[in-house]
């Protein structure tokens, strides 16, 4: 088969694309979460099984081991040491993606910057139920600032300010902190009659990371109805977003000069309320940078690299191709 198959997969979802050597697609499938370490290796193995078996069904492609594709790229949100990439390269040699010399695995920031810049370097802002930020220069040295895991990092992040939100409602119910329209917002969107509920949605019932994510646009609609307290929220998970950008700026020796910023990920349906105050925290740390949102989702970006990795050259008509069928085909993040 002289195909080849870009994969994404994230907190939340798993999306494939099968492209033919003219950048053409020819199927998309999701699947379920596929996040390697916090997803059971088992979860992930089918997450990307299911993915790609929707996108032959949809291309109207055999789903036997043998009709492997030319070249596989996944991107995964946390693959960040060689024992990750090990681990997810023997799921899809197990899954017969490709032969597997021809299996490439990196983590979901290097699959968004190939899609959000269409190969270009510069750096991507991942802000979705995680966030982390990743650059490439055009001599491929790379960098990445952010993206610890929700313990310890993903500041700005859907499930940050999901967290953050709910910990300013208890706040204002106890009387320690100031008054919100996210109390009686979150309220309504967790159907608590009473706010001690909230305990046992938490811990008995155990509320899941892109439960609490799913919080998240609420944070912005109390933001754009003048609430001080989300207001700050926001303006706060920017300016962690921001600093790494310039991390990952002043590593690769892009700081002195223009710089394209791609921006991927659930958040920016906040449109607005995220993108001017994410603009000016950035601008104010990298006046030279130019952000824009990606020109094309991540999948697409894997499907840029698994090309690559078969020697087909990306000229434009190629890239403005996948362009455009992203558009055609409303692929998301």
């Amino acid at each position: 088969m002289n195909y080849v198959v870009g994969i994404d997969g994230g907190g939340t979802k798993t999306a494939a694309v099968i492209f033919d050597a003219e950048g053409h697609v020819v199927g998309t499938g999701e699947g379920g979460p596929s996040t390697y370490g916090i997803m059971p290796d088992q979860v992930t193995r089918d997450s990307i099984a299911a993915a790609v078996s929707a996108a032959r069904r949809s291309g109207g492609l055999p789903e036997t081991a043998a009709a492997h594709f030319s070249a596989a790229f996944l991107g995964l949100g946390n693959v960040v040491s060689e024992i990750d990439r090990a681990a997810v390269r023997e799921i899809a040699v197990e899954l017969a993606l490709a032969p597997p010399d021809q299996i490439s695995v990196d983590h979901d920031c290097r699959v968004a910057l190939a899609g959000g810049l269409s190969g270009r370097p510069g750096i991507v802002q991942i802000a979705g139920t995680g966030t982390s930020c990743y650059g490439r220069s055009d001599t491929g040295e790379s960098w990445r600032a952010g993206g610890w895991g929700p313990l310890i990092d993903d500041g700005g992040s859907g499930y940050w300010l999901g967290i953050q939100a709910m910990r300013s409602m208890v706040e204002d119910y106890d009387g320690r902190g100031e008054p919100t329209l996210l109390t009686s917002l979150l309220s309504q969107r967790l159907r608590m009659s009473d706010i001690n509920e909230l305990m046992n949605r938490l811990y008995a019932s155990g509320m899941g990371r892109s439960e609490i994510a799913a919080l998240a646009p609420i944070v912005f609609e109390a933001g754009e109805r003048g609430d001080a307290v989300a207001g700050r929220l926001i303006r706060t998970g920017c300016a962690a977003m921001a600093d790494c950008v310039l991390a990952v700026a002043r590593r690769l020796g892009m700081d002195q000069g223009p710089v394209e910023l791609a921006l991927v990920g659930g958040l920016t349906k906040a449109g607005d309320a995220l993108l001017d105050p994410l603009d000016e925290e950035v601008h104010t740390r990298l006046p030279g940078c130019r952000m824009l949102l990606a020109e094309m989702p991540p999948a697409f970006g894997a499907g840029i690299l698994a090309l690559q990795s078969i020697g087909q050259p990306l000229e434009e008509p190629t890239l403005f191709t996948m362009r455009q069928e992203a558009l055609r085909q409303n692929i998301s993040e």
